[in-house]
């Protein structure tokens, strides 16, 4: 089981990474993730994760009380304003502007009820 659970880690820091070039692909939910799989298959790629200079703080905050940094909080929101902008001018339909509107809502009503530090 425990090459699978690399498999997936792998797979979620290469989501991450590509996340953290587009604005529609969120990085540190697969970061949290690959930290959660690598901690079940590989305590060198657990380490190097949870120590990365980029993404080690914003796991760490999560793993000790749920925290998401407020820097991150007004990325994630500026993030969502573009993309739902973006989906605006380029006029989708009305259904999917008022289900990405929904689900967007609901993320941010997560991600700014969380603590912050």
């Amino acid at each position: 089981m425990r090459p699978v659970w690399l498999l997936l880690g792998v797979s979620c820091v290469v989501l991450g990474g590509i996340g953290a070039v587009l604005p529609l692909l969120p990085t540190v939910p697969f970061m949290l993730l690959a930290a959660y799989c690598f901690a079940r298959s590989s305590n060198r790629a657990h380490d190097w994760l949870v120590n990365h200079r980029v993404f080690g703080p914003a796991i760490a905050d999560w793993q000790r009380s749920g925290a998401i940094s407020l820097a991150a909080k007004y990325a994630a929101t500026a993030s969502v304003v573009v993309v739902y902008t973006l989906s605006i001018l380029m006029e989708l339909r009305p259904t999917l502007l008022i289900i990405q509107g929904i689900t967007l809502c609901a993320v941010m009503a997560f991600i700014w009820s969380r603590p912050h530090y």
